[in-house]
Parts: C-alpha cells; sequence; structure tokens
C-alpha cells in the first residue's frame, strides 16, 4: 500500500453538534448569530448569520497544521490585493487578534478559523454549463495561479493527497480498500498509464503554491441576465500547497466533466481561457489532459474511501456518482487524442506522420484513381441520397475503382432527428473496385487477424488497420509485399477499409464526432499513399472563411449566432453543416417545401436550359402563375403583380394605394417588420429591427397600438377594444385632414411571435379605413400561403378582404420571388406615376418556382400537415409550459407558433436574455431556432410545412432538456 496509512490518510472531523460550534464562536470571536451545519468531505464547516454579518466558520481538520492554516489565510489576502475584483473569504481575527483560534469539542482541541461569507451561490448540481462558464471558470483558476505565482510561505511538512505529484501514489494505496474491484482495476490501470504520460516531462513542469482546488462547487457565482451562473470569487483554500502549475487547470477542467452534456471537448474553453491569462509550456499542454485522469481517479478512490470511514458522511456519499461521472468522461478518449485536442485548441501545431510504403498494397489498382466526393458541399449526394444506407457504394458503382478522402467529415454518416453529434469524420479511407483486387502488406510486420475478420499489421511505424480482407495468411510475421488476400466483396462490390493509428494499445474507431476530430486525426495518419503510391493533394478547409464573411460582406447584413455553423446542405426540414451536423431547421419559414425539394430543382433546371428573360416578354407561365394566385382568393382580387421580394411587394402596395387615392398618410401597427426598402421600411415599428423606429417615422406614418393579447395595454378578453382604438385614430386622422390612404398589418401578429389578433380586430379596422376613402393592405408574407393550418390566408381566419394583399417568402421556397395582388382598378391607378417593371420579377425561371411551390403545396398536403403537425407540436409545447415556469405562453396556429419566455408570470418580464442563450444550447443539440418580437423572448417556430411529428417530437425533447438541465 505504500506509506502507512496513518500517516497521511485523513479521517474526517466528528460530527460537532451546532450548539457546540454556536458557543465556540462566542467564545473565540465575540461573534453571535446562528450556526447552521454545511457539510463537508474532511472539515466541518458552519455558516453563520450575526448582526454583524455572515461567515463561515471553519473547524480544520487536525491532519491540517495551524501553521498550514495561516499559510492560508496568507495567500488569501496575497490574492486579495493581487485580485481585488475577485471575492475571497477572508479571515475575521479572533478576540487576542489571531486569525486561527482553538475549538473545543469533546474535549478535543481543535482549530478553527472564521471567514467572512462569500456572497454567491456555487455550482452545486450537475446541470449544464455553457462554454462562456466553462470559460469562466478558466479564467479564474488561471488569475489565481498567475497571482499566486510569486506568493511564499513554507511548506507542509506531510504528504499532501489532493498534490496531484502524489496522485499515482494515493490510488495505489486506497484503490485496494475498494470493494468493487471491477471498478477498482479500471481506476488503478488508468491512472498508472496516465502517470507514465505525465512522467517524461514532470521535473520541467513549473511548481509554484496553488489553490488546488478551484472547481465548479468551490467558487461563487452571480447569476448573469441569460440565467447562467458566472463564476466571480472562489472559496475553501484548504488544499493550497505547492504543487505543478497546470494542476490547477487540471482540477478546474476535471469538474466540468459530471456536467450534463459534458464530454472531453466541454473543458476546452476553459483551457483557452486558462492560457491567456497564465500561458501553457507545451509540456504543460502534453501533461494537462493525464492529470485530469489523474484527478479523476484520486477523487474516485478518495471519495469511496471517505464512505467506508464514515457511512453518515451524506456530503461525501452524495458525491460520488458525479465523481464516477468524471472518471468515465476523462478516460473516454485517449490521453494522445485529447492532448493535441489541446494542442489544436490553443492554435499550436499538431504533430503529422507521413508513411512511405515499401510495398504497394494493391499492385493492379490504376494509377488514375478517382475520388468520392462525400462532403456536405457534393453534388452526387441531392435529394436525400446521403441518408441511404448503400449511398457510398452507389457512388462508387459503375468505376473500376474509387477512393475516399481521409480526413473529409462524411455527410454520409450524417444524422438526422437526433441531439446527439454523430461521428462523421473520417480517420482512415475505403476503396471501392469492381473486382476483388489482391492486397500485400506494404512493410514488414506482425499480422494478426480479429475474430471479426480485421487485420492489424505492426512494424516499426504506425499500425495498420484493414478491414474487408478475406483469405489467407494466418497471424503471425509477414514480409513486405507478402499477399494478405484479396478484397472482400458483398451485393457485387468490394470494399477494402484502410486505417493507421499511432496508438498501439486499442483498436481506433473508423470515424469521430467533429469536436474530437482533429485530436483523432492527429494520431491517425492518412494511408492513402499506400494504395497509391504518393501523398493526395487535398482541399483546404477554408477555416477563415467567416472573416473572410466579415472583410468582403457588409457586415450589418448579420449572421446568426456569434459562432455560426456553416451550413452547406439542405434536405426538407433538415440543415446540414461542413462538418456533416445534422441540425433540425424550426425556423426558415422562408423554405415553405423544406430544402432541396427535387421537383422544383428539376423544374428550375429544365426552365433555365429553355429560357429565361423578363416579363416584357410574352410567355405561358407568367400568365399561368398571375391565374392560379387570383385564384387563391376572393374574386375581386383579380389582378397581379410579380416581384423579387417582401420589401418589394410591400413598397409597390403601398404605392397602388397612394396612387389610388392620391394620398400618402398611412397607418401601420407597432412592433411590425414589412421590409427594408424606404415604403417598406417606414411602416415598420419593430424596435427589435430598428431601435429608433417609432422616433424615426416619416411624419406621413401614424402608428396604432400592437393588438398583443397577451402582454398589450388590453389582455385577454379585454383585447377587443384594440380594435375599436384603432379604427377611432384612423377616424380621428380623417378628422384632422388627414385621411389615410392604406392601413396596413399583418393579418396574423407574426413579428411578435405567433398572436393571432382579437376576433373583429381587422374587420373593424378596414371598416373606418374605408369609410375615410383608404385601403386595406394585408402582409402575408410571413403568415400567408397555408402556414396557418386552418386558413391558407390569414385575412381569412379574421373573415374579411383586403384590397391589396402581398406575398412572398415562402412563395419561391427561397427563390427571390414575391407578388402583390389587388383589384384591377387599384392597379390601373399606378399609372399616374408611370410605368411598372421588375427585371427578375416574373421572369420565366421565378414564374416555374411559383407554379412548382402551388404544386407542391396541394400535392403534398402541406396546409393539413401544417395544421395536424402544428397542432400537436402546439399540444406538446403547452405540456413543457405546465412544468417549466419560464414559459409563459405558446401562440401560434399550424407551423407559426412561438413559445415565449417570462421572468414571471405575473409581471411577464420578458427572458431576453435566456431566450438568446437558449437557442445556443439548442442549436448545441442540434435544433436551429431564434428569438423574435421587440423583447426577443420568444422563439419563432416556424419550420418548412413538410415538418413530421418525429421531427416536432425532437424539438420539444430538446427544449424539455434545456429548460431542465440548464443552458
Amino acid at each position: 500500500m505504500g506509506l502507512p496509512s496513518t500517516d497521511w490518510l485523513v479521517r474526517p472531523v466528528a460530527p460537532i453538534d451546532e450548539a457546540t460550534a454556536s458557543a465556540e464562536l462566542a467564545a473565540r470571536f465575540g461573534v453571535r448569530g446562528s450556526v447552521r451545519d454545511l457539510g463537508s468531505q474532511q472539515d466541518r464547516n458552519y455558516r453563520v448569520r450575526a448582526e454583524a454579518g455572515e461567515y463561515v466558520l471553519k473547524v480544520a481538520n487536525p491532519a491540517t497544521g495551524t501553521a498550514e492554516l495561516r499559510t492560508q489565510c496568507d495567500a488569501v489576502e496575497h490574492l486579495a490585493r493581487a485580485l481585488p475584483g475577485v471575492r475571497l473569504p477572508r479571515a475575521v481575527p479572533g478576540t487576542d487578534g489571531d486569525v486561527v483560534q482553538p475549538f473545543l469539542a469533546d474535549g478535543t482541541e481543535l482549530a478553527c478559523r472564521l471567514l467572512d461569507f462569500v456572497p454567491g451561490e456555487p455550482i452545486m448540481d450537475s446541470r449544464y454549463l455553457a462554454p462562456a462558464v466553462v470559460a469562466r471558470l478558466g479564467e479564474l483558476s488561471g488569475r489565481i495561479a498567475a497571482a499566486l505565482a510569486d506568493f511564499t510561505a513554507p511548506d507542509p511538512d506531510r504528504l499532501r493527497p489532493w498534490d496531484l505529484r502524489n496522485a499515482l501514489e494515493v490510488i495505489e494505496a486506497l484503490a485496494p480498500h475498494w470493494p468493487d474491484r471491477d471498478r477498482a482495476d479500471r481506476v488503478l490501470s488508468a491512472a498508472r498509464t496516465a502517470y507514465a504520460h505525465v512522467e517524461p516531462h514532470a521535473k520541467f513542469l513549473p511548481v509554484q503554491f496553488v489553490h488546488g482546488d478551484i472547481t465548479d462547487n468551490n467558487v461563487v457565482c452571480e447569476t448573469a441576465r441569460d440565467g447562467r451562473r458566472m463564476p466571480v470569487g472562489v472559496i475553501d483554500f484548504g488544499d493550497l500547497g505547492t504543487g505543478w502549475t497546470v494542476a490547477e487547470l487540471a482540477v478546474t477542467c476535471t469538474s466540468v466533466l459530471h456536467h450534463h452534456g459534458a464530454g472531453p471537448a466541454s473543458v476546452l474553453p476553459a483551457v483557452r481561457a486558462f492560457d491567456a491569462v497564465r500561458p501553457l509550456s507545451d509540456g504543460e499542454a502534453a501533461a494537462l489532459w493525464p492529470l485530469i485522469v489523474l484527478r479523476a481517479a484520486v477523487m474516485v478512490v478518495s471519495g469511496q474511501y471517505d464512505v467506508l470511514q464514515d457511512p453518515g458522511n451524506g456530503y461525501a456519499s452524495a458525491a460520488l456518482d458525479r465523481e464516477w461521472a468524471m472518471f468515465e468522461a476523462a478516460v473516454s478518449v485517449p490521453a494522445e487524442v485529447m492532448t493535441a485536442q489541446v494542442r489544436e485548441a490553443l492554435g499550436r501545431p499538431l504533430p503529422r506522420v507521413a508513411v512511405e510504403p515499401a510495398h504497394r498494397m494493391l499492385p493492379d489498382l490504376p494509377d488514375d484513381l478517382p475520388v468520392l466526393d462525400l462532403s456536405a458541399r457534393s453534388d452526387d449526394l441531392h435529394t436525400g441520397r446521403w441518408l441511404e444506407a448503400d449511398a457510398e457504394a452507389a457512388l462508387a458503382s459503375g468505376r473500376p475503382a474509387a477512393r475516399t478522402r481521409h480526413g473529409e467529415f462524411r455527410l454520409t454518416r450524417t444524422t438526422i432527428d437526433t441531439t446527439a453529434a454523430p461521428a462523421t469524420c473520417a480517420l482512415g479511407v475505403d476503396l471501392h473496385l469492381a473486382d476483388p483486387l489482391e492486397v500485400r502488406a506494404p512493410w514488414a510486420g506482425t499480422l494478426t487477424r480479429h475474430a471479426d475478420g480485421t487485420l492489424d499489421l505492426r512494424g516499426e511505424g504506425p499500425v495498420l488497420w484493414l478491414y474487408g480482407v478475406e483469405g489467407p495468411p494466418a497471424s503471425g510475421p509477414v514480409a513486405a509485399g507478402q499477399r494478405l488476400g484479396t478484397v472482400a466483396g458483398r451485393d457485387g462490390r468490394h470494399t477494402l477499409g484502410l486505417g493507421l493509428s499511432t496508438l498501439t494499445d486499442r483498436r481506433p474507431p473508423r470515424f469521430a464526432t467533429p469536436d474530437l476530430a482533429a485530436g483523432w486525426l492527429a494520431v491517425s495518419p492518412d494511408p492513402t499513399p499506400l494504395i497509391t503510391g504518393r501523398a493526395p493533394v487535398e482541399p483546404s478547409a477554408d477555416q477563415d472563411l467567416l472573416d473572410r464573411r466579415d472583410r468582403a460582406f457588409a457586415t450589418v447584413q448579420e449572421h446568426y449566432y456569434d459562432e455560426p455553423p456553416r451550413i452547406e446542405r439542405g434536405w426538407r426540414h433538415h440543415l446540414v453543416d461542413d462538418q456533416g451536423r445534422g441540425y433540425l431547421d424550426m425556423l426558415n419559414n422562408v423554405t415553405i417545401l423544406g430544402h432541396g425539394h427535387p421537383a422544383l430543382s428539376d423544374a428550375v433546371h429544365r426552365q433555365w436550359r429553355r429560357l429565361n428573360t423578363n416579363s416584357r416578354f410574352h410567355y405561358r407561365s407568367v400568365v399561368e402563375l398571375s391565374e392560379r394566385l387570383t385564384a387563391l382568393l376572393p374574386t375581386e382580387l383579380d389582378t397581379v403583380f410579380l416581384v423579387n421580394s417582401g420589401s418589394e411587394a410591400v413598397d409597390l402596395a403601398l404605392r397602388l394605394a397612394w396612387a389610388a387615392t392620391e394620398r400618402q398618410d398611412t397607418v401601420a401597427v407597432e412592433e411590425a417588420y414589412h421590409g427594408w426598402t424606404y415604403a417598406s421600411d417606414a411602416v415598420s415599428t419593430s424596435i427589435a429591427d430598428n431601435p429608433n423606429a417609432l422616433s424615426s417615422r416619416p411624419g406621413w406614418i401614424h402608428t396604432v397600438a400592437a393588438p398583443n393579447s397577451y402582454r398589450g395595454r388590453h389582455r385577454g378578453a379585454e383585447a377587443r377594444r384594440y380594435g375599436s382604438e384603432a379604427a377611432a385614430r384612423i377616424t380621428e386622422l380623417a378628422a384632422q385632414g388627414r385621411p389615410p390612404a392604406a392601413f396596413i398589418c399583418e393579418p396574423f401578429y407574426g413579428n411578435a411571435g405567433g398572436i393571432p389578433l382579437p376576433d373583429g380586430y381587422l374587420r373593424e379596422v378596414y371598416e373606418a379605413t374605408r369609410a375615410v376613402g383608404g385601403l386595406c393592405i394585408a402582409d402575408e408574407v410571413q403568415v400567408g400561403y397555408g402556414r396557418l393550418g386552418t386558413h391558407f390566408w390569414g385575412f381569412e381566419q379574421q373573415g374579411v378582404v383586403p384590397d391589396i394583399v402581398t406575398v412572398a417568402k415562402g412563395m419561391g421556397n427561397g427563390h427571390p420571388l414575391g407578388a402583390v395582388i389587388t383589384r384591377r382598378e387599384i392597379a390601373d391607378a399606378y399609372r399616374t406615376q408611370g410605368y411598372f417593371f421588375s427585371s427578375a420579377g416574373g421572369s420565366p425561371v421565378s414564374s416555374v418556382v411559383g407554379l412548382t411551390v402551388l404544386d407542391a403545396l396541394r400535392d403534398e398536403r402541406l396546409q393539413d400537415n401544417a395544421r395536424e403537425t402544428g397542432g400537436y407540436l402546439k399540444r406538446r409545447l403547452e405540456e413543457l409550459a405546465a412544468r417549466h415556469p419560464l414559459i409563459g405562453a405558446v401562440h401560434g396556429s399550424g407551423l407559426y407558433l412561438g413559445v415565449e419566455f417570462v421572468r414571471d408570470r405575473e409581471t411577464l418580464e420578458p427572458a431576453t436574455e435566456e431566450t438568446a442563450a437558449i437557442c445556443d444550447r439548442l442549436r448545441e443539440l442540434g435544433v436551429i431556432v431564434q428569438p423574435t418580437s421587440d423583447r426577443q423572448c420568444v422563439l419563432k417556430i416556424k419550420p418548412p410545412l413538410c415538418l413530421t411529428r418525429q421531427s416536432a417530437d425532437v424539438f420539444v425533447t430538446a427544449l424539455d432538456d434545456v429548460l431542465t438541465h440548464g443552458w
């Protein structure tokens, strides 16, 4: 067992009742107040509330001498001077002026201190930690380490079990006491392997005083506006002592690993933040992950030992599961992989191993070997072909031979309707053959044939792994060029998988998840030269694409997310990024049919080959589209203008109203968005899009209150008053000599988050508008075209007929296409302004797009799906609202829904920052959604109308996960 247990094993302090603690507190510090036991692993801690303030009374374990306690107090004072913004537990002197006081318990004299209570909350649970929180932990750890670098004091003359320099000795001493021998052996094996990785660097690692326990439950946090707990202070200096500086970071990182959704890569924000404050040497970077394994192993065996020694210690017992979770996460990836991943996170070069075969593996292979493109940008994997099980073989069929790329993120490995990121990065290559070619050893070595038919060849360099070789020889030595067999066949094709690995103690995976791809690729050299005889020239990864966008593309054209995924493919209601990560698209109301619709793609392709010009030429499709649109509307709306966008459509609608009425005053609804052209922007009143929207409107714009029945000035049944008030305002304007030319609004309150207008609202407002000679414009750009499920047009819900209808977005399924539909006399009135022309509006291609979208909406019953799936989704979201108080309301109809988040259901204080953070977390879980409304506290849920119930369930499950476990 190493050193005798009595020399260093620490037994917890026996329980001390609160009455004794209270009496000693008064006697030693002159403080009287309430005392509550806080629990501890080895000491005894008590929360004290007194008139003079709040404190923590710490009764030290006898293993910690008074000199150590004073050193801890000195270190806190040192940090308080160096880091004035960090909250710290400063010691309160006793009645005799000493910060360390005797404490009598059952005749035994212990030592105690009274420390300032550090305000804030620790992260005591295992809820999800956002990257920003993890980074703050790492930054705080780095700041403490940097500030303690010049702190000096006598080092304790005893073996400290939490000093990671002693980790292996502690683990080997405590593991034999653990009754679960399987787990004990796993921990021992992992610890010995980890220590072997540390040992070459150990004597070069900087040593200094370290806190030794900057973990999730030893920091105090302030709750930020977004609801995340951000570390602002450090407590519990009980493990202070000399140690490797990098161990400070290892301890912090280990504490992240038990949190919900955490994996090895979750610690990288902490690593980057620590390094930014206190730079890590290459040796420290190499030692970091093995030290994380050792820290986790020490925690596991120490926790088990403490429970064995003190079965009633609830604090220690409660920690066992999360300690084991840390260990499982720490050993789930080889240290070599994580060390490379750490280097990549720090922007440091990664090791690359080049291979040179002594003999070509497939001598009969053609030299001009084509490469299969399996990336998200592959032209061959359209219309969902990438989801087919045999997609790769299908692409290779018809060719004598073809190979795949090493390091490529394969679209064929992408999964949909799941919150877990798939393993898409190819760590080897596959060779697809029409005939069973002979395979020979590229170098001499020892061959092993495994039970599943896999071969591995070990020589002087990386281990070669072969999948799909049949025939002799058996396991044993082989010479370079020796025949290993032939490529196995299935269904008329022959596929050979090759992988190289510098890891000798395990079979590597064939694919890696994107978050660990750099690490796995560092230990998985490219085997392509073994089959081609030369290293391939692969396309660059375009890692600076976002920077290039910002340099060349006006940044006022913003992108979703601070760190946006690079989306390169869409299919139906899913998106795929360049790393093969699939996302559920709950946002894209533009692609109403779904992404990559085959009929639409084919129709555009045919028409573009045939003709594309402008609408002043005479051709069939522009006539057919105009007729189809008018057939969907009331009879009097019989004339169509075709344009390029919703902004143009609204702009033209307003100009039509001005021409027809010969006046310009216009009434718009607050909190609305209609477009970016001069006229459409004038009627856009949303302060989310323009903070100065209301104060910067032209004088001819007049606004009426947003008819928000949830949070407006009239709520519930009282919301009917919005209509009469708006009507009265219109009448008042006319009386003032400014009768409106038009009233414009969305017939379903889309920009506010999918809130229906109060019953009868448009009837009252339209009547008032027409009574003063104005026209009524229904902006259906977002809410029309069947999205509401129950009605094709939003205005139908209100039982009214507008004078002008605008439509765009879904009308072209992403193609720039919009329309204005009105009465003939209103359209003809525009001639007083000249003629109207749009170069691409109504072009042959655009017209064919519009016709194909209408066909698909009808043939695929997408309006019915919006009603049925949307209704199902809304019911499920309402079930979430019953369990999660952050959800104030679920708005909407069909597949135009909104989930409104509030901090208080009575005051309806908007949870704006929380909503943005929730969207970020949902993106991590594979769901794309964004905030809307002037308060930006509503999830706008406007997916393609092909959304399935299965996908709706995935979204609800992901949202439930976020609301339950944090964001």
